[in-house]
Formats: structure tokens, sequence, C-alpha cells
């Protein structure tokens, strides 16, 4: 009879008393925590070498911050899901996490519910927002929407999603920036999104451009096929902070 491995997971965080907090909430969730440090090279190493399931990083860390590590790990294809831990609740930081590859955005700040989500969620392949950012994200809804999109809009969409600028869309679809300011402000018209997280988070989830557009590779990193399912989700503790 085969049992279902320990899943494991390393946790960085630049304050001891906050990387102790996360490391027991993740051994109530069933993690078994291979690897504690507080700093981004360090956290690093420490995740090339472990290959946990799971690395829970702080965003801001001494000497590298989390967004960082996750970019150099995705660039070695690394299969860990890759969690961003801060207290940044600005849209260009949410959007920059995930362009370098992030499976999670968690808040400091957030409930202990919000982290046993984000283990479930992106265990079984998904990608996970704190509920604290944004618009409420229904991505079967976006779906069927998404097909109301004509040509250039999907275009303009795609750019839009790899972080190009207005300027820079304009010269590749030889349109002016007006005109894809116009077809930007259409298609999320259409698809009901207000803002840039909710429309990269869809477009990840849905693995629309992963390859990038024809010779023009995607700056979105790379979600590689995640691990085997995790043990039965724990309850979380009703305090676990």
């Amino acid at each position: 009879m085969n049992e279902k491995r320990e899943p494991t997971a390393v946790v960085a965080d630049g304050l001891p008393q906050v990387r102790q907090g996360i490391a027991n909430l993740c051994a109530a969730r069933g993690l078994r925590v291979v690897g504690q440090c507080g700093d981004g090279e360090t956290a690093l190493a420490m995740v090339k070498t472990l290959e946990p399931d799971f690395a829970i990083l702080d965003g801001s860390m001494p000497g590298m911050g989390g967004i960082e590590v996750i970019r150099k790990l995705r660039s070695e294809h690394c299969a860990s899901k890759l969690m961003i831990f801060t207290i940044s609740r600005e849209e260009a930081i949410v959007l920059e996490a995930l362009r370098a590859g992030a499976d999670a955005y968690l808040l400091k700040d957030g409930p202990s519910l919000h982290v046993f989500d984000a283990i479930n969620f992106v265990g079984d392949g998904g990608v996970y927002i704190s509920p604290l950012l944004g618009d409420a994200y229904d991505g079967k809804a976006l779906e069927d929407r998404l097909a109301s999109l004509n040509s250039m809009e999907m275009e303009v969409f795609r750019y839009v999603v790899d972080g190009l600028r207005a300027e820079d869309i304009a010269d590749r679809l030889d349109i002016s920036p007006m005109a894809v300011n116009n077809h930007r402000t259409s298609f999320m018209l259409k698809l009901g999104v207000h803002d840039l997280v909710t429309l990269v988070k869809f477009a990840i989830d849905r693995d629309l451009f992963g390859e990038g557009l024809a010779g023009v590779p995607s700056v979105i990193g790379p979600r590689l096929p995640h691990r085997p399912p995790l043990a039965a989700h724990a309850e979380p503790p009703e305090d676990a902070s």
C-alpha cells in the first residue's frame, strides 16, 4: 500500500517571530518544515537544495527580496510552489510577483485562514491572491466573457498581461497608443475587470499566454506541473497566529 508523501516547506522571513509563526501554520496544515532562514540568498540556496513542495518567502528580506528569489528560481525551472508573504498592497508589486512566477501573494495582516487556503489552492495547481486585495475573482465568469473579445482586443490583452506599455504595444501592432488604450478599456469592460491583478491572475490560471506571442517570450514566470496531491487537508486551528 502506497502512502502519500508528507509535503515539505521552506520558510524565509527577516523577522524570527514571523518566521516561527509561519512555520507553526505550516505544521498545523500538515507540512513538514525542512528549512528556515532570514535572508534572500540563503532562501535561494535552501529552496534549490531541499526542493520543498512549498516555499513561503518574505517580500522584503535582507539581501534579496522574495520576488527576486522567485525570479531566479523560476529561471532554473524550480517546481516548488513559491508564495510571497508581505505587507505590500501595491498593485505594481503584486503584478511583479505574479509575472516573476509566484503561485501565491499573501498579506501579513491577513487572517491565518488565508495561509491555509493558499496552501490548499496552490497545492491543487491554482494561483492564490489574498482576498484583501482588489476585486473578487470569478474565473468562470471571466472565461465565459472571453469569447466576446475581438482579435485586436485579444492581442492587446496579451501584451497588457505581459506588462508592455501602451507605446510599445502600439509599435508592435502598428496602431496608435490611443487605439491601444481604447482597446484596453473595451476588453476590460467586456470582462468586467477593473484592475490588472485580476486580469493577470486570470491569464495565469487559464495558461492563456504561457508561451508568449510568436517571437515574443512571455515575461510571466513558468508554472511547472504541480506535484502529487497533498494529504487530506487539515483543519486550521481557531487561532494559529
